[in-house]
């Protein structure tokens, strides 16, 4: 039987914590690419940064429905 995640306040925290770390990684990435004028880097930095600005949104909104759940 598989089991479901919990979901715990502080585990999504800790996830939102590493989602924005990689983030800044990725922006920094993009930065030192536009610098060197390579395009192709660029595009495909970019395109890493889309799945983690995604993850980090569900994160932030699983953490908002903990919170109205509370309320």
């Amino acid at each position: 039987m598989p089991r479901t995640p919990t979901n715990s306040k502080a585990g999504l925290i800790l996830s939102l914590g590493s989602s924005a770390f990689a983030v800044i990684r990725s922006v920094r990435q993009i930065r030192r690419t536009r610098g060197e004028q390579d395009g192709l880097t660029t595009a495909n930095a970019l395109a890493g940064l889309l799945p983690l600005v995604t993850s980090a949104l569900i994160i932030l909104r699983r953490l908002r429905g903990r919170s109205r759940q509370q309320a």
